[in-house]
């Protein structure tokens, strides 16, 4: 009896010790990367904004999570070294900043690091990215932008807008999959409703914009429409001024782009979005498994119009198009 007691005692105190030495171990704190297709600058809005949502989830940088950023700078060549990078870090969770390229790229270095997209203008299912929306699979999921009325709803807007809107130049990126699906597939069917002809005109790199604007002006280009993608993005500002200088009034796909100065936004709610992208990433925290996180999409949109722009450019927004907004910048 003795001895049972005594070995039940020493079987105690070794699983205190084991206890006690486990409490005492620091705890890992969770590694975050972050993969943007664009540069820091151009991306500290988007990067900010969900810094902020996952502050609010109880996640500060610094404190209980650290954060791996990478930018490729606008050059897609570069996605491949930074994706490995991050894996590299073993990094618990990739968030995606970008496009179908750098979500490819990190699907590609890695089948069991969780992915987060932060917004696809693409059908991430079509892109094959995920196997479906509701059941993604695989180690990719987050937020996608897909609507495919976007567009056409953009259009509209400008037509309301310019009501003798003839010619909408288009500019995109050749080398970004989402807009010229966009411009090639999407965009022709309702501009052809709305009786307008659109002018494509490709932009390569950042040498190509004045060329491209002087190109618009022989066209007569009566108004602007400038999809998503890294390249129009990361020059939005440059993109922006040169529709000034042309007073043509413009609508854009990022939001970042009238808040520096465009005429006008009609897309996904961005706080919205990039709240759900703290989610996911919270949820994967906690042991969710991207394959069984839906891929969501927006459900809260706004129509953004500067009015300071439609000042500076002589333009006159209609009643009827000011009633629509959602957000007035004065």
């Amino acid at each position: 009896m003795k001895k049972a007691a005594l070995s039940i005692l020493v079987v105690v105190a070794m699983l205190a010790v084991a206890v006690i030495a486990e409490a005492q171990q620091p705890k890992k704190t969770p590694l975050l990367g972050y993969l943007s297709g664009v540069n820091r600058a151009s991306e500290s809005t988007r990067a900010e904004a969900i810094r902020l949502a996952l502050r609010e989830l109880g996640y500060i940088e610094g404190q209980n999570i650290a954060i791996e950023y990478r930018y490729a700078e606008g050059k897609s060549a570069r996605n491949d070294e930074l994706a490995a990078d991050l894996v590299r870090l073993k990094v618990d969770i990739i968030v995606v900043a970008g496009g179908t390229p750098e979500v490819q790229a990190v699907k590609n270095a890695t089948k069991t690091i969780p992915i987060v997209m932060t917004g696809l203008g693409v059908d991430p299912v079509e892109a094959g990215l995920v196997n479906s929306l509701a059941n993604p699979g695989g180690n990719v999921t987050g937020v996608t932008l897909l609507i495919r009325e976007l567009g056409g709803k953009r259009l509209e807007l400008l037509k309301g807008t310019i009501p003798k809107l003839a010619r909408v130049a288009v500019l995109y990126d050749p080398g970004s999959p989402s807009p010229t699906h966009e411009v090639k597939a999407l965009l022709p069917v309702p501009a052809r409703g709305l009786g307008l002809t659109l002018q494509p005109r490709e932009v390569r790199s950042a040498d190509d914009f004045e060329s491209a604007f002087a190109e618009l002006k022989k066209q007569r280009s009566d108004g602007l429409y400038v999809p998503g993608g890294a390249l129009m993005f990361s020059h939005r500002q440059r993109i922006v001024d040169l529709a000034a200088k042309n007073r043509l009034p413009a609508t854009y796909g990022h939001r970042e782009s009238v808040d520096s100065g465009g005429l006008m936004y009609y897309g996904a709610d961005q706080a919205e979005s990039y709240g759900r992208v703290a989610y996911f990433v919270d949820r994967i925290f906690k042991g969710a498994k991207p394959a069984d996180l839906p891929v969501e999409q927006p459900t809260k949109f706004e129509f953004v119009i500067n009015l300071k722009t439609a000042k500076q450019i002589g333009l006159a927004i209609p009643p009827e198009v000011l009633a629509r907004a959602t957000t007035l910048i004065k």
